[in-house]
């Protein structure tokens, strides 16, 4: 589906309908030398290479391919000095073998992660652009140790890698190629209607991903409030038959006294809306209630504490709305996948942070939505502000689980780098179960201390807290306030995203959490 965005812009800019490229994933049992296409890649660890006395392949696969290009599979990857590490790949131009291509793509010493298979599947997507290919096979030269839920994992690894890597946000481009590639056979991992549904979900997954990467991808300028707002209403349109949308305007924000979350939004001539969709399953009873709630600042100028200096990247600040970003992919997602048993909402105070003389200015009291006042010592610790207000309405949708998402400091992305994200919450329990969800999908989740004794820097002389507190501790200490907006009743996690939401070395957004929050919430399907 395209995703377009079609309002008049500051600076003109209207992003280019593009519709998403339709891929046709089969999963077959046929012998390697029968297939016939563009590229048959091979998926190889550094053992698969291993040589006889006559330097002809052990491996099966390798020697049966080996054999029918009369050599030339051991010679190139001898010159070639593939070995078959991590990253490494070599590709063979055919003739008059039905077959235009095959690849050798490096697996390390050995292969069993989801990001190993996921890096597997880009690579081959690498492959495909530069041949232009239109239909290729996947086979991994050693498959016949794994079991049948690991070949559905694996199966499922490949194609969401593939997907992923075939994708190339080029709506701000005033040209780009379209992708060529229409069909992919995942080859020698079963086959059957099992197999054909977990690669379902692997497309639905990325069709999430590549949403929420899109959304992160837009601009301010084009990405304002409203126009996310529109963005999750289409999500809903769409999936109508189990989603639905409410979109509540600045006024009806006041009418539930969302001083926190308005107090930030005040400055921007682009108003405040606060987004929430609901999933409810197709046929059934509910017996798990889930809140997924997302930071949404379309742009954080900082306010009256403005971004200056190096490192501040106020020229990034576009990704602030990335835990709204995973929020609304996961929505898109779970529209398709319609997981029974469970209810999910899905929530984001959208807003702009920015500077006039409407704006909170340093010292401000603003009231939430449960009474509790909070003195603004730092306008750029506003996340938490709008956070604040979106939890409590959360928990009053009779949630029985909340985990939200937010791009909420800078010490968590000092601390635990650009790939890792850190994990708040005192439930072991859903610990445990999003944890257990990231090891799924191969995203980075790390747990951090909700250190209690912190919390006596946020105490204000006047109010009922700060909203920063000492410098030291950051990432808790920001833990520990969205911690006051929640029922105790509530079982709560916070992600702080702030460091792998976005791909500093591609400079474009990663889609992080999305998968993870997927496989969360269909755990509690049945």
């Amino acid at each position: 589906m395209a995703h377009t965005i079609a309002k008049a812009t500051l600076g003109l800019t209207h992003p280019s309908s593009i519709e998403t490229p339709k891929i046709s994933f089969a999963a077959k049992e046929i012998d390697v030398v029968e297939w016939k296409g563009d590229i048959l890649a091979v998926g190889v660890t550094e053992k698969d290479l291993v040589r006889d006395e006559n330097s002809k392949f052990e491996n099966p696969i390798l020697k049966k391919l080996d054999s029918l290009l009369g050599g030339l599979l051991a010679e190139a990857s001898s010159e070639e000095d593939f070995t078959g590490k991590a990253g490494q790949s070599t590709v063979l131009r055919l003739s008059g073998l039905g077959l235009k291509r095959v690849g050798l793509i490096g697996l390390g010493q050995s292969a069993s992660t989801t990001a190993a298979f996921q890096g597997l599947g880009e690579a081959v997507a690498a492959a495909v652009k530069a041949a232009q290919a239109t239909d290729v096979a996947i086979v991994l030269a050693s498959s016949k140790g794994l079991s049948a839920e690991s070949k559905l994992s694996t199966a499922s690894a490949i194609a969401s890698g593939t997907v992923l890597g075939i994708h190339e946000d080029n709506r701000y481009r005033s040209e780009s190629k379209k992708p060529t590639l229409k069909s992919v056979d995942i080859l020698g991992l079963g086959s059957g209607p099992e197999l054909e549904k977990k690669l379902k979900y692997a497309e639905a997954v990325s069709s999430g991903i590549i949403f929420g990467r899109e959304l992160v991808n837009s601009p301010a300028n084009v990405l304002t409030p409203a126009v996310l707002a529109e963005e999750a209403s289409k999500i809903a349109a769409t999936y109508s038959d189990v989603l639905s949308a409410k979109i509540l305007d600045v006024e009806q924000c006041k009418e539930l006294k969302m001083g926190s979350y308005l107090g930030v939004a005040a400055a921007s001539a682009n108003p405040a809306h606060f987004i929430h969709l609901c999933y409810k399953p197709p046929s059934g009873p509910v017996k798990a209630k889930l809140g997924l709630v997302g930071k949404g600042l379309t742009f954080d100028s900082g306010g009256y504490n403005i971004k200056t200096g190096p490192g501040c990247s106020i020229e990034l600040m576009k990704f602030d709305m990335g835990g709204s970003a995973a929020v609304l992919g996961a929505a898109k997602a779970i529209g398709q996948i319609k997981p029974l048993g469970v209810e999910v909402h899905f929530i984001t105070a959208a807003c702009e942070n920015m500077i006039s003389g409407t704006g909170v200015r340093p010292g401000d009291i603003l009231t939430a939505s449960n009474g509790k006042t909070i003195e603004v010592d730092n306008t750029d610790a506003e996340g938490r502000l709008t956070l604040a207000d979106a939890l409590v309405y959360a928990c009053n949708q009779g949630v029985d689980k909340i985990v939200d998402l937010a791009t909420l400091t800078g010490f968590c992305r000092i601390a635990l780098g650009p790939s890792i994200a850190g994990v708040f919450t005192p439930s072991d329990d859903l610990a445990k179960e999003v944890l257990t969800a990231a090891e799924v999908t191969g995203e980075k989740l790390w747990r951090l201390p909700l250190e209690e004794s912190y919390w006596e820097s946020m105490k204000s002389g006047i109010a009922d807290m700060l909203n920063t507190g000492a410098h030291q501790g950051g990432a808790i200490r920001s833990a520990l306030f969205l911690k006051q907006f929640v029922d105790e009743k509530v079982q709560w996690m916070h992600i702080d995203i702030a460091g792998p939401v976005w791909n500093e070395k591609k400079r474009t957004a990663t889609g992080f959490g999305i998968s993870t929050l997927v496989e969360w919430v269909a755990k509690h399907s049945g």
